[in-house]
């Protein structure tokens, strides 16, 4: 299937749709039956069929059925928030005893959810590469879970390699796809058994929705949807499946102008004199570019540069300086971000990811890219000067 056919058309032509230009919102709590035997039937497949809106909804389902087909995935979950589905999914495939192997560095509060399941007996271990695998898996590990390109690194991971030493050695493999969006790179193509996505970013694209979704087979996502999705009661609303949908529809041309906004931006800083490095996969310069090239039709915006200092007050005044570029956390927004993980990150998660303190996370918005580079010049300059 065509992505832009599934981002703007799919399932809207259907009956139920009534011929409306914008999907309609199902706002009610829950659905009823002429039977006791249909209530009956409808409940034992509460996955497939609309009984309340804590398990699902028509307007949440367009949006899954566009994400499963987005990502070539028989089936997909959407969540009350990216956190929502990180936590379900890895929850769905571990018990009391098992171990989780994570490789390259993650988003942060999924570590954190990682040591919060240690008092329940679930243990997990963080590893560089595949070497590191191999020396830190254990009879009793069943989950191998990865991001590419990686959490504020953004270092490349040869994804069908890592599917495969998974698949080899009986592990599920979940891989975190956010960074890319389906339109850039199809994770479940290349061997991985599960992708999570934060919808919050570029799906929404508009900075006015949290969300998440979990894409994968049919048989791994069932169980999850019957169980973990229910249990936790992190469901996606119906007004913010609506929004899903709609960033769907303008999803493949913003991320064809992040592209190109965020490659020229990233550019400018690699060659800036006050600018150690920048770790965009986009810039042939990046150790993992050919990696990507091979995997990904495409680049995001986000990425991070390191400043050439080690003093926080000085990364804080870099951030001060700046004026299009606003101070905050998320991003796949039209709004240009910044953040600096020495700022606002856990020491010790920080730590765990071996993050220097001059490491700036930028969120290249759709804004001009000449006013944005511009925009760095100045702070840059200014920080400089107050070193």
């Amino acid at each position: 299937m065509d992505d832009d056919w599934i981002c703007g058309r799919m399932g809207e032509d259907e009956p139920w749709m009534l011929g409306a230009v914008n999907p309609p919102v199902f706002e009610n709590s829950l659905f009823t039956f002429a039977t006791a035997g249909e209530l009956g039937e409808a409940v034992r497949n509460e996955d497939e069929r609309y009984v309340y809106w804590r398990g699902t909804n028509p307007t949440v389902d367009l949006a899954q059925r566009k994400l499963a087909a987005l990502e070539r995935g028989q089936r997909a979950k959407c969540f009350g928030s990216g956190m929502g589905a990180i936590a379900a999914t890895i929850s769905s495939l571990v018990k009391a005893g098992d171990h989780v192997l994570v490789l390259g560095a993650v988003y942060g509060p999924t570590t954190q959810f990682l040591r919060y399941l240690e008092k329940y007996g679930v243990t997990h271990t963080h590893v560089d590469d595949l070497q590191g695998c191999d020396s830190a898996i254990t009879a009793s590990t069943r989950l191998l879970y990865f991001e590419s390109p990686s959490y504020m690194a953004y270092a490349v991971v040869d994804i069908a390699r890592v599917a495969g030493w998974a698949r080899e050695h009986g592990l599920v493999s979940v891989m975190d796809n956010t960074w890319s969006t389906p339109i850039f790179q199809k994770p479940l193509t290349l061997g991985v058994d599960l992708v999570v996505h934060s919808l919050s970013k570029y799906i929404g694209g508009h900075s006015d929705l949290v969300g998440g979704v979990v894409v994968g087979s049919t048989e791994l996502i069932r169980p999850l949807a019957l169980t973990e999705y229910q249990l936790y009661g992190a469901a996606m609303s119906p007004h913010d499946g609506a929004k899903v949908i709609k960033g769907l529809r303008t999803l493949p041309v913003r991320m064809a102008a992040h592209q190109e906004r965020g490659t020229a931006v990233a550019a400018f800083l690699a060659d800036h004199p006050a600018v150690r490095a920048v770790n965009y996969p986009g810039l042939p310069s990046h150790p993992g570019h050919a990696q990507a090239l091979r995997q990904m039709s495409g680049f995001s915006s986000l990425f991070s540069l390191e400043l050439d200092t080690e003093s926080r007050d000085q990364v804080a005044t870099f951030l001060d300086l700046l004026r299009h570029f606003r101070i905050g956390v998320s991003w796949g927004g039209f709004e240009s971000l910044v953040n600096a993980p020495a700022l606002s990150t856990e020491e010790s998660v920080r730590a765990t990811m071996g993050i220097p303190v001059g490491l700036v996370r930028l969120s290249v918005g759709l804004e001009p890219a000449d006013t944005l580079i511009k925009d760095l010049g100045l702070a840059l300059e200014g920080a400089g000067r107050l070193a």
